[in-house]
Order: structure tokens, then sequence, then C-alpha cells
């Protein structure tokens, strides 16, 4: 309230810009009150008080709030007994602490949401006390840090005449002369203004004027509240006024100052001013800290709705808009033309009405949602420690609001524009300040832009960028280069790239990290199924092949070919198909030991069968000619030596690598940038080499021994194909080991898998399926008699 005094009478001119904060607490009871989640089967009411800035008259309505019994009609009506949970409020420093006089001794809950100094160093109202201001320590920073940055060394301060402004006199003036900076002047402004008379006035204007006229003077630091910027503009109207007046007096002074203001300052004008022909550009260029707010989803349309229809609901819509527009209600006792009724808010100039959130405003609506997610969480408890019986029985109203603390002391929780709201343990608001420049238009109206300050020899660098240093300048300046591959910077300004976990690699921007994947030949992948479904069908043809070798085992070409080699050779295949599966799924213990030690023993035995079915072939025909001494070699026990003997050195030295460095599950988190490759560790490359080696010593033994033989008569011409099996067989794995050794992951998995499977399918195929034609489709091959024929 700005009042002009007569005598007894007090003619009160509304500060139209604080109606936003009773229009956002109406919007955050509404919003509570439709959502059933916060308050189910509760609904919150409000009652509104006006200080008057008046000290007897914040005493009187404080007390009216707690006892009177009548209702408060305006803004809300209930049919019960008033039962107050809390208290927000007030916007001044003063006006709190005198409120909190009456409230700390009842223990209800108050939430200023101007200024809480000197209030919060009152130990008995403290436990009472929720400040949704932040620290003012924080702003006492803020303000030294743009002095420095700006290097204004010589100010001016500005201070309320009240116990705030001596608080923050007696708070800064050390942290200045700390920081090396001085203060030309110390003005104390007035609590409020008061029109008694023109000579005091001007005694007022006197006493600014040489504030005015300190050219040497640029940044000025104001701390107080609305009406200190409202006296300021006035005091200079009124020195503008007696710069024309008295032109013989005149002294040259500048309102070109630097002003900065603290949080609890909001840049409002009055009727006043319009006498003066003073507007806010005299304050263009304004640096604040304010409390920290963000645009709530829906508050602009709310504030759009708001018209003089509303009047019967809203008992200070009408001083409001006739102030505002200047204008004039029906029975109205001002002078005005008569409003329209279609006046909008949005029309109004930012002094006078602001449509974006103020931070005023926010803290109002903070200040309702923490008094109910406070009452939800106490209801919460109670009913959980209440019987069915007592709960019929109780009243959801009763509330005895001084239980409300130990929930508010605790309270935590975003707002719907996602802004955590919790208390420290002082019972002030945990948050920042913003900075903000004032920039004024023609039309008596301003924004207020969000401006961090600085001060570099160049630009922040962005996330994913890392400092180096120019060559040349000082440590100040440099360049910003990409973070190195592998690197990342989450961070404005950071000085150097680091490295993600090793489970994690950069995103595309290289300023986040992000969790590799798992890579390993899973179950459900095309690879594995495609290699499940061959591996099985192979095994299936396989044990096909065997059954007909048993069911015609005593059949001449069985018998011909060596039929215990056969069933050996043909079991060992049939194991060769099936090994593949170990090298499917997520590697373990189990088939890391198994996978290569199980695969190297079942192809031993297999090359060791042909090459016992080789030398068996040889032996033979040269057993037929006279006087041979060969005969006596012939026989199952020279093919099950060989065999057996072949066999012994695969598994020697499978039992050597297991002995002395067995495989076990490994992750590689190098190979690739996006996954990491689960993998079976071979403990000792050179075992598994060796390994690799001897079956590919045992493979180019049988083709040598099977080629050389490949031109012996037909009844003995097994020989041949042997050799074309083993061709296939080493042409498999003399490819396979370049591929293997450039290939990754599940990749290299795939690799191992298709050849063991096309290797297995060459033996199987060129040896076994010319024999099966002649079992199956040409039986009359298969006799004694045709298998003795030579060829002429």
């Amino acid at each position: 309230m700005v009042c002009k005094v007569h005598a007894s009478d007090c003619i009160c001119s509304v500060v139209t810009k604080f109606y936003q904060h009773i229009l956002a607490l109406v919007f955050a009871v509404d919003e509570i009150n439709e959502n059933p989640k916060i308050l189910p089967n509760v609904s919150l009411g409000f009652h509104i008080y006006d200080s008057y800035s008046d000290s007897r008259m914040t005493y009187r309505t404080t007390l009216d709030l707690l006892f009177k019994s009548t209702q408060f009609v305006p803004n809300y009506q209930c049919g019960i007994w008033k039962n107050v949970i809390g208290v927000i409020g007030g916007l001044g420093s003063v006006t709190s602490s005198q409120m909190a006089d009456i409230l700390g001794v009842y223990k209800i809950p108050q939430f200023p949401y101007g200024s809480c100094q000197p209030v919060v160093n009152d130990p008995i109202n403290v436990p009472s006390f929720y400040c949704m201001v932040p620290d003012d320590g924080l702003q006492y920073q803020g303000i030294v840090k743009l002095l420095l940055h700006f290097s204004w060394k010589w100010i001016g301060l500005i201070a309320k005449d009240d116990e705030g402004g001596e608080y923050f006199l007696q708070a800064m003036e050390p942290i200045l002369s700390r920081n090396g900076i001085c203060s030309a002047f110390v003005q104390r402004a007035p609590e409020r203004l008061r029109i008694v008379s023109t000579d005091e006035l001007i005694k007022d204007a006197q006493s600014i004027l040489p504030i005015l006229s300190t050219s040497n003077v640029n940044a000025v630091v104001i701390y107080g509240e609305t009406a200190s910027i409202i006296w300021l503009a006035n005091m200079i109207g009124i020195v503008r006024v007696m710069q024309g007046l008295f032109p013989q007096n005149k002294m040259s002074f500048s309102e070109a100052k630097v002003w900065i203001t603290t949080a609890q300052i909001d840049f409002a004008l009055h009727t006043l001013h319009k006498l003066l022909d003073i507007d806010i550009r005299i304050f263009h260029g304004a640096i604040s800290l304010s409390i920290h707010s963000k645009e709530l989803q829906g508050f602009q349309e709310f504030l759009q709705s708001i018209n003089l229809s509303l009047a019967d609901e809203d008992g200070f819509i009408i001083n409001f808009w006739e102030q505002a527009f200047s204008c004039s209600v029906s029975n109205s006792t001002f002078n005005y033309g008569t409003c329209s009724g279609e006046e909008r808010l949005e029309s109004l100039p930012a002094p006078l009405f602001e449509m974006s959130m103020t931070g005023h405003s926010y803290s109002v609506y903070n200040a309702v949602y923490a008094l109910a997610h406070a009452l939800r969480i106490m209801r919460s408890t109670r009913d959980n420690h209440r019987t069915i019986e007592t709960r019929d029985r109780a009243s959801p109203q009763k509330v005895e609001s001084w239980k409300l603390h130990s929930f508010l002391q605790r309270i935590s929780f975003n707002n719907s524009a996602g802004d955590e709201i919790t208390f420290n343990k002082q019972g002030k608001l945990i948050a920042g300040f913003d900075i903000t420049n004032l920039i004024t238009f023609r039309n008596n109206s301003y924004v207020r832009m969000k401006f961090p300050p600085t001060s570099m020899c160049n630009d922040n660098c962005c996330p994913g960028y890392g400092k180096k240093k120019k060559e040349g300048k000082k440590f100040c300046c440099y360049d910003c280069v990409p973070c190195p591959e592998g690197m990342i910077s989450n961070e404005k300004d950071t000085e150097t790239c680091v490295s993600c976990l090793e489970d994690h690699y950069p995103n595309k921007g290289q300023d986040q990290c992000i969790r590799k994947i798992p890579n390993f030949l899973a179950f459900d992948e095309m690879l594995a199924i495609v290699s499940t479904f061959s591996a099985l069908s192979l095994s299936l043809i396989t044990a096909l092949v065997l059954g007909i070798f048993v069911k015609h085992r005593d059949t001449a070409i069985v018998k011909a070919n060596n039929r215990s080699l056969t069933y050996i050779l043909l079991i060992s295949l049939l194991f060769c198909f099936l090994c593949s599966f170990l090298f499917i799924g997520m590697p373990n213990k189990a088939t890391c030991l198994l996978r290569q030690t199980a695969f190297g023993i079942i192809f031993s035995v297999s090359l060791s069968s042909i090459l016992a079915k080789t030398i068996s072939v040889v032996l033979a025909f040269i057993a037929t000619k006279p006087g041979s001494r060969m005969r006596k070699w012939l026989g199952k026990r020279l093919a099950y030596s060989i065999v057996l003997s072949c066999s012994q050195v695969q598994v020697g030295m499978c039992a050597l690598w297991l002995a002395t460095s067995p495989p076990f599950p490994d992750l590689d988190m190098h190979s690739l940038p996006k996954e990491i490759i689960f993998l079976c560790n071979e403990g000792s490359v050179l075992m598994f080499y060796c390994v690799l080696g001897y079956m590919g010593v045992l493979a180019i033994i049988s083709f040598t021994v099977a080629f050389l033989a490949r031109k012996l008569p037909d009844s003995f011409n097994e020989a041949k194909f042997i050799t074309f099996s083993m061709l296939v067989f080493c042409s498999v794995w003399i490819s396979f080991v370049p591929t293997y050794l450039s290939t990754r992951g599940k990749y290299m998995v795939a690799v191992e898998i298709f050849s063991i499977l096309t290797s297995s399918a060459g033996l199987l195929g060129c040896i076994f399926f010319p024999i099966c034609y002649i079992i199956l489709v040409r039986p009359e091959l298969n006799s004694r008699e045709q298998l003795i024929r030579r060829k002429i």
C-alpha cells in the first residue's frame, strides 16, 4: 500500500502489480482441489488479509485470522469454523516479523515470500518459519561478483530505513571492504511513501540530489522493497520539477546510473508517477537479483480469463481494475471514464501488471503446494495408524497446524515446473537467484532478460569440446576443440575431456556416455537359428547314414570299407555337428572349458579314422601282391592303433591346456566401440593354435596318403573320395584362420561354427554319399564280384 495522509484519514493506493500474488494463490489452490491425488476428499480454502503497511493493522489482522469467528466473504466462503493450517506472508520483512510474533507462539507454519531478515535471526520464531526466499547471503555474493566483474569499485548504497536495511548494511559493507569496493554514500529510504506535505517532499528530494549529482558513482545498489523503488522514482521526478522551477539553483545531475536491486524489489509505478511525468525508462538497464521462477503450465490462460465479471467472487478486483485501467466501475468514487469490462490484463504495461510469473508469485505458488504436500503426508501417516472405527468418526478438516512442522522440515517435492522444493535446517528454501537485466520500452513497459554475467577472452566451450591453449596467449584464452575419440565432456567450458567408463561409450555429440550393449551369439538371433537348424539337420543326416550302415552291415561294400572305422567316423562326425551348440549362447565356465577342447578331440578322432581308413586301403592293395609281407599288418588292430595313438596326442595337449591355462569367460570392452563382447578367453593362445595345428597335420597327412592312392583299382578306390573330402576340409580351415582373426564378437563365433559344420559336412558328403548311393540306388553293385573286379 502507498498511503496519502490527511490528518487522521488514509487514502490508500493499491500497488496493482501485487495482484498477481493473489492470483497465484488462487491458481495453486484450484489446481490442488482439482487434483484428487494430492488431497482426496479435502478442499483447501483461504482468507486474505491486508496489513496496510502498518504494524498495528498487521497485529490486528493476524489475531483476527486466528480467533475472529466471522467469515471473510470476498474470496472464500466456508460453512465450518476456520481451520488455519498455515499462513503465507508477508511480503516485507517487517510485516513478516510482526506476524511471526503471534504465529510463532501458536506454532502455526508461516511462509514469508518476500524477505526473511531479520526474522530468521529470532530463535523463538525459527521453528515455525519457512522462508520461500533463498538465503540472503547468496544475494550478497552475487552483488559483489557483479561489481567485481564490471570493475565497479566506487558505488552508492540505498537501504530501506528499517531493521532489514540495517542488517543489510551491517552484512554488506564488510564484504565490500574485503573485496576492495568502497561505498561513496549510504542513503536510507523510508519504509513506505507518505505524502504529508510539499515541504516534506522537497526535503526528501534535496536529500537525494547529491546522489544524482555524484558523477563518478555509476553503480548504485538498492536494498529494500517495491516501496523503495517507488520512492526513488518519485524523488527523481520531484528533482526534475525542482530543476524546472528553480533554474537559477540548477545543479547538474544524472539519472544515468546502473541500478542494482535485490530480490525483494519489484519495478512498479503508481498514480503519483503520472502527475510527475515519470516512466519506467529511468531504470533502463537495471540489473536485478530476482527470486528464481519458471512459467507454470496453464497460468497464462488463467490470467487471461480474469475479468470484471468475477467481482462477486473476488473482493480485490474492482480496486485493482480501477487503478490499473484508470477507469471507474459503477458507484465508484473515482472520476475516471467508466470501465467497459472488456479490458484485458495482457494489455497492461509491466510496471502495472506482468503476465509472466514473477518471483514473488512463484514463491506463493510453491508455499501453497508445500502446505498441501505436508498435509497429504500427515493424513496418510495418520490413516496408517488409525483403526477403521476411529477413521470413520474422524473429521478430515480438523488439523492441528503445529503437527505439520515435522513434515514440512523434511518436505521435498518437484513442482509442476520441475523445480525441487525443499528447506534447509534453518527453514530457508534451497534454491538460487536469477540475474535479470531490465529492458524498457517507450510504451512504459519492460521485459526482464535473464543473463549470466560474462567477461571472457572467448566463448565458453560447448559440451563435447575441450580447451586447447592458444599459442602466444594467456591461459584465459583458448580454442575449443572436439574431444578425442572415446572421450566426452558433459558440461560447458570443461578443461579437459574425460574417458567414459569401460562399459560405456560416447554418443555422437560426445557430451554423454551411453551404456554398451552385450555382444554374443544368442539363441534367438538369426545367425544362431540358422546354425542350430543346420547342426540339427546334419546331425539327423549323419544318424540316418549310420543307420543305413548298421542295417547293411553284412553287405560287401560296408565290409570292404572297414565297418568298424566307418562307425567310429560317423559317430565322431555326429558329435562334431553337436559340439557347435557349445558356441551358441552366453559364454559360461563349462562351455568355455569344453568348446575348443571337445571340438579339437572329436575332430582329431574323425581325422584319425580317415587316416586309418586311407592307410588300410593302401596296405590292402599292397598286400594283394604276391610275396608281400604287408599282409600281417592288415586287420582291425592297425586301424584301432592309428585312431587311438593319433587321438591320444590331441587328448594330451588338451589336458595340458586345461591344467596350465584353461579357457574362461571374459569381457572384451575395447574391440567394438559400442558393444561389450562376451567371449571365452582361450587362456593360452599358443595351446589353441597347437590344437588347430595338430588337426591340420592329421588332415595334411590324410590328404597326402589319399592323393597318392587315388589311382588304385576301382575296387579299392575309396581313396579318391577321401582325397576330395580332405581337400574340402583343408580349404575350409585354411580360409578359417584369416577370417577368424579379422572378425570380432558373435561373428567370430559364427565363423568357427560355420567352419565346423562345413568341414564336417564335407567329410560326410564326400566319403559316405557315394557309398549310400550304391547301397540304396544301385544294390546290384554291392556284391563281392563287383568289388574284386580290377580296372583294365
